[in-house]
């Protein structure tokens, strides 16, 4: 891992009343601590021994002498220990007596800490003058156990296997999606603290910005559109992080964070969708939460396509210290592919995708059972202008327009859903309508 994002505090998506503009206070706090190359192993300074016992043999004596994977000669061998060019750094006996062992005895260049040159020698036992044969050792080498087959998932549906599945790769088997443009091999956020304590709150979270999911890590994952993440642990972040995904255990493998669900990803309360009548893509961008809050979770809107955004139900979707959460998404222009809008940081459009995309999008229904939704300027982080209209159109309690970059609402506007209605959040395109 290059890079990584300690994370102090990661504000969250929090509402007292869902209506109310989805204002995020996002605190990425990007301190890269970079992981500087280690030098070259001081071994004047070492105080352990490297022994690897290679084979017990009986025969003659047998030298031989190998730098870098190359054969000298013994008087090479012995030039260089001589003048200081090579250090024995550790021999080992074996627990058992005859026959012999043949004893690796490995060797390093100081100027050069990860290369060895290996002696290799052996001893022949001395005759026995006993007429009969000493009883041959029987070989004790157990079988090598049959590396069980890991369990297949046949989607959204599957229940996932706890503890059966191992860490790296995104299990899409079980409804999953892969991000191809994460530099997380896929994963959505990676955290990592040391142990995951039953009943105690995390602190001192790493977030690596590259890399894969690898043991006492919490690896998020995206879900497809209209679906999100059940898991994440009730043990959440002492002083406000949100954390969330599976666990990767010890051992390599991955764990439910909320065993009671026993799924990967579950539909919202629904009702809300999203269609582009526009001549281009638009990319509409869920934040990862609870995790890192990057716009990386996609829904690239084709033209006279319809999609479904995910509608989290407050009453049994994440919350935030006992606060109910919402589901935040970033509009980004038409025309911008989505590997670069669902991104923290686009090279491409530094100032008007990701989290300087022009538009948001707030989506959640409340603990009282209504739906809300909104659409609002991403201020303050970003003075760019979407380049096509929004109308929110449906079983609506009002009216909520974006139209040449001005809003119908002030800074915004929020409308309810009728019980039993739909709503949906037509892209247009400018002057359309």
């Amino acid at each position: 891992m290059k890079g990584i994002i300690r994370t102090a505090v990661a504000a969250a998506v929090v509402v007292g009343v869902v209506a109310q503009p989805h204002n995020h206070g996002h605190a990425h706090l990007h301190r890269h601590a970079r992981k500087h190359n280690q030098s070259p192993v001081d071994l004047q300074k070492r105080t352990d021994k490297t022994v690897i016992v290679t084979e017990v043999v009986e025969g003659p004596t047998v030298k031989k002498f190998v730098l870098n994977g190359n054969e000298i000669t013994e008087e090479e061998a012995q030039e260089g220990l001589d003048a200081g060019q090579f250090v024995v750094i550790g021999s080992s006996k074996p627990s058992f007596a005859p026959p012999p062992p043949s004893v690796t005895t490995s060797v390093a260049l100081p100027e050069h800490g990860g290369q060895f040159f290996e002696k290799t020698t052996s001893a022949k036992p001395e005759p026995t003058t006993s007429s009969e044969e000493p009883p041959k050792a029987k070989a004790t080498q157990a079988p090598e156990p049959e590396e069980e087959e890991e369990p297949k998932g046949t989607g959204l549906d599957a229940e996932f296997p706890s503890g059966k599945i191992k860490c790296g790769e995104v299990p899409t088997d079980y409804g999953a999606v892969k991000i191809p443009w994460s530099t997380t091999n896929g994963w959505t956020t990676l955290a990592s603290f040391g142990e995951w304590i039953k009943g105690k709150s995390v602190d001192n979270i790493d977030q690596p910005i590259d890399g894969t999911c690898g043991p006492k890590m919490m690896c998020s994952y995206a879900c497809p559109p209209g679906y999100q993440k059940t898991q994440w642990p009730e043990e959440q972040g002492a002083t406000g992080q949100s954390v969330g995904g599976l666990w990767c255990n010890a051992d390599g493998y991955l764990e439910l964070t909320r065993p009671s669900v026993k799924t990967l990803c579950e539909a919202g309360a629904g009702g809300v969708f999203v269609r582009n009548e526009l001549d281009d893509n638009a990319a509409v961008c869920r934040t990862d939460y609870p995790g890192n809050e990057n716009m990386i979770i996609p829904v690239d809107t084709k033209p006279g396509q319809t999609y479904p955004l995910t509608n989290p139900d407050s009453k049994t979707y994440y919350m935030w210290q006992g606060k109910p959460t919402t589901a935040q998404y970033y509009v980004n222009n038409a025309g911008v592919a989505v590997e670069e809008a669902c991104k923290w940081k686009s090279d491409k459009y530094p100032d008007s995708a990701g989290n300087w995309s022009p538009t948001n999008i707030g989506v959640g229904k409340s603990l009282t059972g209504e739906t809300f939704l909104s659409v609002f300027p991403n201020l303050p982080t970003s003075n760019a202008v979407l380049n096509f209209d929004i109308e929110v159109i449906g079983d609506i309690s009002g009216k909520c327009t974006l139209k040449s970059g001005v809003y119908s609402g002030h800074n915004g506007c929020t409308v309810g859903l009728k019980p039993g209605g739909t709503a949906t959040i037509v892209f247009k395109k400018p002057g359309s309508s």
